[in-house]
Protein backbone atom coordinates (compact mmCIF):
# COMPACT_ATOMS: atom_id res chain seq x y z
CA UNK A 1 0.00 0.00 0.00
CA UNK A 2 1.14 3.41 -0.31
CA UNK A 3 0.02 6.93 -0.62
CA UNK A 4 1.20 9.73 -2.59
CA UNK A 5 0.44 13.53 -1.90
CA UNK A 6 1.55 15.86 -4.93
CA UNK A 7 3.79 18.49 -4.36
CA UNK A 8 2.49 21.79 -4.71
CA UNK A 9 4.62 24.76 -6.70
CA UNK A 10 5.58 27.70 -5.43
CA UNK A 11 8.28 30.71 -5.65
CA UNK A 12 10.57 30.20 -2.90
CA UNK A 13 13.16 32.55 -1.19
CA UNK A 14 16.29 31.52 -1.81
CA UNK A 15 18.95 30.39 1.86
CA UNK A 16 22.11 31.08 0.83
CA UNK A 17 25.89 31.21 1.75
CA UNK A 18 28.62 32.71 -0.46
CA UNK A 19 29.60 29.65 -2.76
CA UNK A 20 33.05 27.58 -2.31
CA UNK A 21 35.76 27.91 -4.94
CA UNK A 22 34.99 24.45 -6.17
CA UNK A 23 31.50 25.16 -6.68
CA UNK A 24 32.39 28.59 -8.81
CA UNK A 25 34.93 26.89 -10.71
CA UNK A 26 31.90 24.43 -11.55
CA UNK A 27 29.82 27.04 -13.03
CA UNK A 28 32.52 28.74 -14.86
CA UNK A 29 33.37 26.02 -16.39
CA UNK A 30 29.76 24.84 -16.80
CA UNK A 31 28.98 28.44 -18.69
CA UNK A 32 26.86 29.48 -15.97
CA UNK A 33 28.72 32.66 -14.95
CA UNK A 34 29.10 35.58 -16.84
CA UNK A 35 32.03 37.82 -16.41
CA UNK A 36 31.57 41.30 -16.45
CA UNK A 37 34.85 42.78 -17.03
CA UNK A 38 33.52 45.97 -16.11
CA UNK A 39 32.46 45.59 -12.84
CA UNK A 40 35.54 45.28 -10.40
CA UNK A 41 33.73 44.45 -7.60
CA UNK A 42 30.84 41.58 -8.42
CA UNK A 43 28.54 40.54 -5.76
CA UNK A 44 29.24 37.17 -4.47
CA UNK A 45 27.63 34.10 -5.85
CA UNK A 46 25.10 32.33 -3.63
CA UNK A 47 24.11 28.50 -3.02
CA UNK A 48 20.51 27.10 -1.98
CA UNK A 49 21.05 25.21 1.06
CA UNK A 50 19.00 21.62 1.19
CA UNK A 51 19.17 18.60 3.57
CA UNK A 52 18.81 15.21 3.13
CA UNK A 53 18.28 13.12 6.42
CA UNK A 54 18.51 9.46 5.70
CA UNK A 55 16.93 7.02 8.43
CA UNK A 56 18.44 3.50 8.53
CA UNK A 57 16.17 1.30 11.21
CA UNK A 58 18.36 -0.53 13.28
CA UNK A 59 21.53 -0.21 12.49
CA UNK A 60 24.23 -0.79 14.85
CA UNK A 61 27.19 1.47 14.48
CA UNK A 62 30.26 -0.86 14.92
CA UNK A 63 28.79 -3.56 12.35
CA UNK A 64 28.13 -0.53 9.93
CA UNK A 65 32.11 -0.32 10.19
CA UNK A 66 32.86 -3.92 9.99
CA UNK A 67 30.09 -4.01 6.56
CA UNK A 68 31.24 -3.55 3.13
CA UNK A 69 29.41 0.18 3.12
CA UNK A 70 31.38 2.26 1.49
CA UNK A 71 28.95 5.11 0.60
CA UNK A 72 28.57 5.54 4.26
CA UNK A 73 32.08 4.90 5.01
CA UNK A 74 32.85 7.92 2.67
CA UNK A 75 30.38 10.16 4.52
CA UNK A 76 32.22 8.97 7.71
CA UNK A 77 34.91 10.06 6.70
CA UNK A 78 34.25 13.15 4.74
CA UNK A 79 32.02 14.60 7.36
CA UNK A 80 30.89 13.40 11.30
CA UNK A 81 30.27 10.55 13.16
CA UNK A 82 28.81 10.74 16.65
CA UNK A 83 27.43 7.76 18.50
CA UNK A 84 24.74 8.28 21.52
CA UNK A 85 22.62 6.26 23.69
CA UNK A 86 18.74 6.48 23.88
CA UNK A 87 16.48 6.35 26.86
CA UNK A 88 14.88 3.07 28.26
CA UNK A 89 11.63 2.56 30.20
CA UNK A 90 9.45 4.02 31.88
CA UNK A 91 10.54 6.84 29.35
CA UNK A 92 9.75 4.73 26.09
CA UNK A 93 11.10 1.71 24.98
CA UNK A 94 14.47 1.31 22.37
CA UNK A 95 11.75 0.56 19.78
CA UNK A 96 11.09 2.19 16.45
CA UNK A 97 8.06 4.23 17.68
CA UNK A 98 9.36 6.74 19.82
CA UNK A 99 12.76 6.07 18.14
CA UNK A 100 11.55 7.72 14.56
CA UNK A 101 9.17 10.19 16.77
CA UNK A 102 12.30 11.25 18.29
CA UNK A 103 14.19 11.84 15.56
CA UNK A 104 11.48 13.40 13.17
CA UNK A 105 10.23 16.11 16.09
CA UNK A 106 14.06 16.43 17.80
CA UNK A 107 12.15 16.48 21.26
CA UNK A 108 12.82 13.07 23.29
CA UNK A 109 9.13 10.76 24.44
CA UNK A 110 8.42 12.86 27.16
CA UNK A 111 7.29 15.40 25.00
CA UNK A 112 6.11 13.97 21.78
CA UNK A 113 4.37 11.16 24.05
CA UNK A 114 5.14 8.07 22.02
CA UNK A 115 6.34 4.88 24.15
CA UNK A 116 6.39 2.09 21.93
CA UNK A 117 4.86 1.09 18.25
CA UNK A 118 1.25 1.38 19.15
CA UNK A 119 1.63 4.82 19.28
CA UNK A 120 -1.03 5.98 22.34
CA UNK A 121 -0.44 9.19 23.74
CA UNK A 122 1.02 11.04 20.54
CA UNK A 123 1.52 14.24 20.79
CA UNK A 124 2.47 15.78 17.03
CA UNK A 125 0.01 18.42 16.98
CA UNK A 126 2.11 20.10 19.38
CA UNK A 127 5.59 18.51 18.55
CA UNK A 128 5.28 18.00 14.66
CA UNK A 129 8.08 16.36 12.46
CA UNK A 130 10.82 18.88 11.01
CA UNK A 131 9.08 18.28 7.63
CA UNK A 132 5.92 19.95 8.60
CA UNK A 133 7.58 22.02 11.16
CA UNK A 134 9.31 23.72 8.03
CA UNK A 135 5.94 23.93 6.41
CA UNK A 136 4.67 25.91 8.67
CA UNK A 137 7.10 28.17 9.12
CA UNK A 138 7.65 29.10 5.32
CA UNK A 139 5.06 27.50 3.25
CA UNK A 140 7.10 28.17 0.07
CA UNK A 141 9.98 25.03 0.97
CA UNK A 142 9.48 22.05 -0.92
CA UNK A 143 9.33 18.81 1.21
CA UNK A 144 9.53 15.17 1.02
CA UNK A 145 9.27 12.11 3.00
CA UNK A 146 9.67 8.50 1.71
CA UNK A 147 9.35 5.17 3.81
CA UNK A 148 8.09 1.27 3.83
CA UNK A 149 7.13 1.67 7.78
CA UNK A 150 3.76 2.61 7.41
CA UNK A 151 3.77 4.50 10.76
CA UNK A 152 6.35 6.82 9.46
CA UNK A 153 4.78 8.17 6.15
CA UNK A 154 1.42 6.68 6.07
CA UNK A 155 -1.80 6.96 8.53
CA UNK A 156 -1.41 2.85 8.80
CA UNK A 157 -0.29 1.73 12.56
CA UNK A 158 -0.85 4.62 14.54
CA UNK A 159 1.16 7.16 11.88
CA UNK A 160 1.76 9.11 10.65
CA UNK A 161 5.11 10.68 11.93
CA UNK A 162 5.19 12.86 8.87
CA UNK A 163 2.06 14.57 8.56
CA UNK A 164 -0.36 15.34 5.49
CA UNK A 165 1.49 19.08 5.12
CA UNK A 166 4.47 17.46 3.87
CA UNK A 167 4.10 18.26 0.13
CA UNK A 168 5.28 15.10 -1.01
CA UNK A 169 4.89 11.38 0.91
CA UNK A 170 5.65 7.74 -0.57
CA UNK A 171 4.65 5.25 2.10
CA UNK A 172 5.21 1.81 0.81
CA UNK A 173 3.74 -1.74 2.98
CA UNK A 174 7.14 -2.84 4.14
CA UNK A 175 7.24 -6.51 6.11
CA UNK A 176 9.21 -9.20 7.46
CA UNK A 177 9.09 -10.90 3.61
CA UNK A 178 8.95 -7.22 1.59
CA UNK A 179 11.78 -4.52 2.81
CA UNK A 180 14.26 -6.32 0.74
CA UNK A 181 11.62 -5.64 -2.09
CA UNK A 182 9.90 -2.11 -0.80
CA UNK A 183 13.45 -0.49 0.06
CA UNK A 184 14.79 -0.87 -3.27
CA UNK A 185 11.49 0.58 -4.48
CA UNK A 186 11.63 3.89 -1.96
CA UNK A 187 15.64 4.33 -2.96
CA UNK A 188 14.32 4.57 -6.61
CA UNK A 189 11.46 7.16 -6.35
CA UNK A 190 13.46 9.26 -3.78
CA UNK A 191 16.41 9.52 -6.47
CA UNK A 192 14.43 10.64 -9.14
CA UNK A 193 12.30 13.19 -6.50
CA UNK A 194 15.81 14.10 -5.08
CA UNK A 195 17.75 14.29 -8.87
CA UNK A 196 14.71 16.20 -10.86
CA UNK A 197 12.62 17.67 -8.39
CA UNK A 198 13.42 20.41 -6.06
CA UNK A 199 13.29 19.34 -2.39
CA UNK A 200 14.46 21.47 0.05
CA UNK A 201 13.99 18.92 3.27
CA UNK A 202 13.76 15.12 2.51
CA UNK A 203 13.70 12.20 4.90
CA UNK A 204 14.03 9.26 3.52
CA UNK A 205 14.04 5.66 5.20
CA UNK A 206 15.14 1.93 4.54
CA UNK A 207 14.26 -1.34 7.11
CA UNK A 208 16.01 -3.70 5.82
CA UNK A 209 18.62 -4.14 8.54
CA UNK A 210 16.35 -4.16 11.07
CA UNK A 211 14.76 -6.82 9.79
CA UNK A 212 17.83 -9.05 9.38
CA UNK A 213 18.88 -7.66 13.59
CA UNK A 214 15.54 -9.87 14.24
CA UNK A 215 15.62 -12.66 11.80
CA UNK A 216 19.88 -13.16 12.27
CA UNK A 217 21.27 -11.45 14.93
CA UNK A 218 23.44 -8.09 14.79
CA UNK A 219 26.92 -10.33 14.64
CA UNK A 220 25.27 -12.56 11.81
CA UNK A 221 26.40 -12.47 7.98
CA UNK A 222 23.00 -11.74 7.24
CA UNK A 223 23.27 -8.20 9.14
CA UNK A 224 26.13 -7.31 7.40
CA UNK A 225 25.01 -8.14 4.08
CA UNK A 226 21.45 -6.22 4.72
CA UNK A 227 24.08 -3.17 6.07
CA UNK A 228 25.66 -3.60 2.43
CA UNK A 229 22.58 -3.65 -0.12
CA UNK A 230 21.03 -0.42 2.09
CA UNK A 231 24.50 1.02 1.48
CA UNK A 232 23.97 1.05 -2.39
CA UNK A 233 20.41 2.34 -1.69
CA UNK A 234 21.82 5.62 -0.27
CA UNK A 235 24.91 5.29 -2.99
CA UNK A 236 21.67 5.69 -5.33
CA UNK A 237 20.82 8.52 -2.94
CA UNK A 238 24.21 10.49 -2.96
CA UNK A 239 24.54 10.16 -6.73
CA UNK A 240 21.40 11.40 -7.45
CA UNK A 241 21.93 14.85 -5.29
CA UNK A 242 25.30 15.30 -6.87
CA UNK A 243 23.79 14.48 -10.32
CA UNK A 244 21.12 17.76 -10.06
CA UNK A 245 21.57 20.24 -12.92
CA UNK A 246 21.88 22.69 -10.03
CA UNK A 247 23.64 20.51 -7.84
CA UNK A 248 26.80 23.11 -7.96
CA UNK A 249 25.00 26.14 -7.32
CA UNK A 250 23.40 24.08 -3.60
CA UNK A 251 25.18 23.64 -0.42
CA UNK A 252 23.73 19.75 0.54
CA UNK A 253 23.80 18.88 4.24
CA UNK A 254 23.34 14.90 4.47
CA UNK A 255 22.63 12.89 8.05
CA UNK A 256 21.95 9.40 8.43
CA UNK A 257 20.66 8.05 11.68
CA UNK A 258 19.20 4.96 13.26
CA UNK A 259 16.27 4.77 15.89
CA UNK A 260 17.99 2.26 17.97
CA UNK A 261 20.38 -0.73 18.12
CA UNK A 262 20.62 -4.63 18.64
CA UNK A 263 21.43 -7.10 20.46
CA UNK A 264 24.21 -9.45 19.18
CA UNK A 265 21.52 -12.51 18.76
CA UNK A 266 18.78 -9.65 17.54
CA UNK A 267 16.10 -7.85 18.98
CA UNK A 268 15.45 -4.80 21.31
CA UNK A 269 13.37 -2.84 23.41
CA UNK A 270 14.85 -3.14 26.39
CA UNK A 271 17.83 -1.32 28.12
CA UNK A 272 21.36 -2.62 27.58
CA UNK A 273 23.73 -0.27 25.47
CA UNK A 274 23.62 -2.74 22.59
CA UNK A 275 19.51 -2.08 21.95
CA UNK A 276 20.09 1.95 23.47
CA UNK A 277 22.99 2.65 20.82
CA UNK A 278 22.32 5.13 17.63
CA UNK A 279 23.94 7.27 16.02
CA UNK A 280 24.29 10.31 13.66
CA UNK A 281 26.73 10.57 10.81
CA UNK A 282 26.73 14.04 9.00
CA UNK A 283 28.41 15.45 6.09
CA UNK A 284 28.20 19.29 4.76
CA UNK A 285 29.01 22.64 5.15
CA UNK A 286 31.01 23.32 8.63
CA UNK A 287 31.13 19.80 9.51
CA UNK A 288 34.73 18.61 9.86
CA UNK A 289 35.99 15.48 7.74
CA UNK A 290 36.77 12.40 9.82
CA UNK A 291 35.33 14.29 13.02
CA UNK A 292 34.11 12.04 15.94
CA UNK A 293 32.18 13.65 18.76
CA UNK A 294 30.47 12.41 21.51
CA UNK A 295 27.98 15.31 22.55
CA UNK A 296 25.30 14.79 19.71
CA UNK A 297 22.14 13.47 20.53
CA UNK A 298 19.18 11.66 18.23
CA UNK A 299 16.92 14.88 18.57
CA UNK A 300 19.71 16.92 16.83
CA UNK A 301 18.96 15.64 13.32
CA UNK A 302 15.82 17.52 13.48
CA UNK A 303 17.36 20.68 14.91
CA UNK A 304 20.18 20.35 12.44
CA UNK A 305 18.07 19.80 9.60
CA UNK A 306 15.66 23.00 10.58
CA UNK A 307 18.55 25.48 10.88
CA UNK A 308 19.84 24.39 7.45
CA UNK A 309 16.94 25.86 5.46
CA UNK A 310 15.90 28.75 8.16
CA UNK A 311 14.22 27.77 10.38
CA UNK A 312 14.13 28.51 14.33
CA UNK A 313 14.33 25.28 16.77
CA UNK A 314 13.09 27.55 19.63
CA UNK A 315 11.31 24.68 21.75
CA UNK A 316 13.28 21.70 20.65
CA UNK A 317 15.36 19.25 22.62
CA UNK A 318 17.53 18.96 19.81
CA UNK A 319 20.54 21.53 18.98
CA UNK A 320 22.48 22.28 15.61
CA UNK A 321 25.83 20.50 15.15
CA UNK A 322 27.61 23.52 15.03
CA UNK A 323 25.35 25.08 17.95
CA UNK A 324 28.62 25.88 20.32
CA UNK A 325 29.41 23.75 22.93
CA UNK A 326 30.79 25.02 26.40
CA UNK A 327 29.99 22.79 29.05
CA UNK A 328 32.98 22.51 31.20
CA UNK A 329 32.65 18.99 32.09
CA UNK A 330 33.04 17.87 28.94
CA UNK A 331 36.37 18.66 29.01
CA UNK A 332 37.29 15.82 31.28
CA UNK A 333 36.84 13.17 28.76
CA UNK A 334 40.22 12.51 28.15
CA UNK A 335 40.77 11.88 31.94
CA UNK A 336 38.27 9.28 32.05
CA UNK A 337 39.32 5.89 33.41
CA UNK A 338 37.87 2.16 33.28
CA UNK A 339 36.38 0.73 36.09
CA UNK A 340 37.43 0.34 39.63
CA UNK A 341 35.17 -1.48 42.16
CA UNK A 342 31.85 -1.85 39.78
CA UNK A 343 32.20 -5.50 38.06
CA UNK A 344 28.91 -4.85 35.91
CA UNK A 345 30.28 -2.09 33.77
CA UNK A 346 32.98 -3.48 31.12
CA UNK A 347 36.27 -3.59 31.99
CA UNK A 348 37.46 -1.44 28.38
CA UNK A 349 34.88 1.20 29.21
CA UNK A 350 36.40 4.24 30.29
CA UNK A 351 33.71 6.17 31.58
CA UNK A 352 34.44 8.06 35.22
CA UNK A 353 36.46 10.58 36.73
CA UNK A 354 37.15 12.53 40.07
CA UNK A 355 39.31 15.10 38.48
CA UNK A 356 36.99 18.16 38.13
CA UNK A 357 37.36 20.68 35.02
CA UNK A 358 39.84 23.91 35.23
CA UNK A 359 37.93 26.21 37.89
CA UNK A 360 35.39 23.69 39.72
CA UNK A 361 36.47 21.60 42.64
CA UNK A 362 34.28 19.46 45.12
CA UNK A 363 34.02 19.00 48.90
CA UNK A 364 34.05 15.71 50.31
CA UNK A 365 35.12 16.79 53.68
CA UNK A 366 31.80 15.76 55.33
CA UNK A 367 31.97 12.21 52.94
CA UNK A 368 31.47 9.04 54.13
CA UNK A 369 35.00 6.33 54.56
CA UNK A 370 34.82 3.87 52.21
CA UNK A 371 31.84 2.63 49.52
CA UNK A 372 32.59 2.16 45.25
CA UNK A 373 35.34 3.94 44.48
CA UNK A 374 33.85 5.29 41.41
CA UNK A 375 30.59 7.18 43.15
CA UNK A 376 32.85 8.49 46.27
CA UNK A 377 31.64 12.09 46.22
CA UNK A 378 30.99 13.81 42.73
CA UNK A 379 32.00 12.29 39.42
CA UNK A 380 32.15 12.92 36.35
CA UNK A 381 31.28 10.31 33.97
CA UNK A 382 29.39 9.14 30.52
CA UNK A 383 25.64 7.48 30.16
CA UNK A 384 27.36 4.49 28.39
CA UNK A 385 29.49 4.01 31.96
CA UNK A 386 27.13 5.15 34.72
CA UNK A 387 24.02 3.31 33.22
CA UNK A 388 25.53 -0.15 33.06
CA UNK A 389 26.25 0.31 36.66
CA UNK A 390 23.37 -0.75 37.34
CA UNK A 391 20.09 -0.98 34.77
CA UNK A 392 16.63 -0.09 35.08
CA UNK A 393 16.68 2.00 37.73
CA UNK A 394 15.90 5.63 35.70
CA UNK A 395 19.62 6.13 34.96
CA UNK A 396 18.93 5.62 31.66
CA UNK A 397 16.20 8.47 31.23
CA UNK A 398 19.36 11.21 31.86
CA UNK A 399 18.68 11.88 28.01
CA UNK A 400 18.86 15.82 28.42
CA UNK A 401 22.60 15.32 29.54
CA UNK A 402 25.28 14.96 26.96
CA UNK A 403 28.57 13.74 26.68
CA UNK A 404 30.42 13.51 30.04
CA UNK A 405 28.18 15.20 33.07
CA UNK A 406 28.67 15.21 37.13
CA UNK A 407 27.12 12.21 39.13
CA UNK A 408 26.08 12.06 42.86
CA UNK A 409 25.11 8.58 43.44
CA UNK A 410 24.68 7.41 46.84
CA UNK A 411 22.60 4.12 45.83
CA UNK A 412 26.06 2.81 43.82
CA UNK A 413 28.37 4.08 46.50
CA UNK A 414 26.27 2.15 49.35
CA UNK A 415 27.34 -1.50 47.07
CA UNK A 416 30.70 -1.93 49.29
CA UNK A 417 31.38 -1.40 52.72
CA UNK A 418 30.96 1.73 53.75
CA UNK A 419 30.39 4.02 57.18
CA UNK A 420 28.92 7.97 57.20
CA UNK A 421 26.81 9.55 55.26
CA UNK A 422 27.58 10.05 51.19
CA UNK A 423 27.39 13.88 51.67
CA UNK A 424 29.38 15.86 49.03
CA UNK A 425 29.35 19.40 47.51
CA UNK A 426 30.06 20.37 43.94
CA UNK A 427 32.20 23.66 43.59
CA UNK A 428 31.81 25.94 40.82
CA UNK A 429 34.10 28.51 39.49
CA UNK A 430 33.55 32.35 40.65
CA UNK A 431 31.47 33.75 37.73
CA UNK A 432 31.38 37.42 37.27
CA UNK A 433 28.37 39.80 37.78
CA UNK A 434 26.93 42.92 38.53
CA UNK A 435 25.82 44.39 41.83
CA UNK A 436 21.94 44.92 41.63
CA UNK A 437 21.33 42.93 38.13
CA UNK A 438 19.57 39.76 37.83
CA UNK A 439 21.28 36.60 36.35
CA UNK A 440 19.99 33.23 35.29
CA UNK A 441 21.56 30.02 36.90
CA UNK A 442 21.05 27.17 33.99
CA UNK A 443 21.49 23.49 34.31
CA UNK A 444 20.58 20.18 33.33
CA UNK A 445 18.80 18.20 36.40
CA UNK A 446 18.43 14.17 36.11
CA UNK A 447 17.30 14.17 39.85
CA UNK A 448 15.64 10.73 41.71
CA UNK A 449 14.66 11.21 45.12
CA UNK A 450 13.77 9.23 48.23
CA UNK A 451 13.17 10.16 51.90
CA UNK A 452 16.21 10.60 53.58
CA UNK A 453 18.58 12.42 51.25
CA UNK A 454 18.58 15.94 49.51
CA UNK A 455 19.34 17.88 47.28
CA UNK A 456 20.26 21.57 47.39
CA UNK A 457 21.57 24.09 44.81
CA UNK A 458 23.50 27.25 46.98
CA UNK A 459 25.22 30.02 45.93
CA UNK A 460 27.42 32.76 47.35
CA UNK A 461 28.58 36.38 46.48
CA UNK A 462 32.08 37.56 46.94
CA UNK A 463 33.01 34.33 48.82
CA UNK A 464 30.41 34.99 51.54
CA UNK A 465 27.97 32.40 53.22
CA UNK A 466 26.24 29.90 50.93
CA UNK A 467 22.62 31.06 50.13
CA UNK A 468 20.11 28.22 49.43
CA UNK A 469 17.99 29.05 46.05
CA UNK A 470 16.58 25.77 44.96
CA UNK A 471 16.12 22.51 46.86
CA UNK A 472 14.68 19.16 45.28
CA UNK A 473 11.88 16.85 46.92
CA UNK A 474 10.42 15.20 44.58
CA UNK A 475 11.96 13.15 41.12
CA UNK A 476 13.27 16.41 38.63
CA UNK A 477 13.80 13.50 35.54
CA UNK A 478 15.67 15.17 32.53
CA UNK A 479 14.91 18.43 33.11
CA UNK A 480 16.26 22.03 32.07
CA UNK A 481 16.43 24.25 35.31
CA UNK A 482 16.18 28.04 35.14
CA UNK A 483 17.21 29.82 38.81
CA UNK A 484 16.52 33.42 38.82
CA UNK A 485 19.68 35.11 41.02
CA UNK A 486 19.30 38.94 42.38
CA UNK A 487 22.80 39.62 42.71
CA UNK A 488 23.43 41.81 45.80
CA UNK A 489 24.47 45.39 45.72
CA UNK A 490 27.77 45.82 45.01
CA UNK A 491 28.35 41.67 44.38
CA UNK A 492 31.30 41.29 41.51
CA UNK A 493 31.21 37.40 41.66
CA UNK A 494 28.70 34.56 42.01
CA UNK A 495 29.76 30.74 42.99
CA UNK A 496 27.58 28.12 43.41
CA UNK A 497 27.64 24.57 44.96
CA UNK A 498 25.35 21.54 44.26
CA UNK A 499 25.01 19.48 47.52
CA UNK A 500 24.22 16.08 48.00
CA UNK A 501 23.30 13.92 51.23
CA UNK A 502 21.95 10.53 51.26
CA UNK A 503 22.17 6.55 52.65
CA UNK A 504 21.77 4.08 50.09
CA UNK A 505 19.19 6.29 48.87
CA UNK A 506 18.54 7.15 44.70
CA UNK A 507 21.11 9.97 42.54
CA UNK A 508 21.58 13.16 41.21
CA UNK A 509 23.38 14.31 37.91
CA UNK A 510 23.82 17.48 36.49
CA UNK A 511 24.95 18.93 33.23
CA UNK A 512 25.95 22.42 31.31
CA UNK A 513 25.47 24.62 34.51
CA UNK A 514 26.03 28.26 33.31
CA UNK A 515 24.88 31.88 34.01
CA UNK A 516 22.63 33.80 31.79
Amino acid sequence: MHSVLPRRTSTRSIRTRPLSLAAAAALLLAGAVQLNAGTADAAPLAVENKVLVIGVDGAVLDRVKAADAPHLKRLMAEGLTAPSTLYASPMAATSSGPGWSSIATGVWPDKHGVKDNSFAGKNFTAYPDFLTRAEKADPSLNTYAAADWEPIASSDSGGPIFSPTVDKRLGLKGDANGYGVEDPKIASAAATELKNGDPDASFVYFGEIDIAGHGSGANSQAYLDAIHRTDQHIGTLLNAVEARPTYAQESWTILVTTDHGHTAAGGHGGSTVAERGTFVIAKGAGITAGSVRQDVRLVDVAATALQRVGVSTSGLDGVPLNAPDNDAFDTVRGSLRTRTDETAIPSTVKGYTHTPPSGWSVDNSAMGTGGVTEWRGWAFTTDEFWTQAQRDQWRELNVRGRDVFAVADSDEWDDKASSGKFDSTLVSPKWAVTGGTSRTLRFQTHYRHEAGQTAQVLVSYDGGAPQLVKSFTADALAQGQNLTLNVPSGASNVQVRFRYTGTNNWFWAVDNVWIA
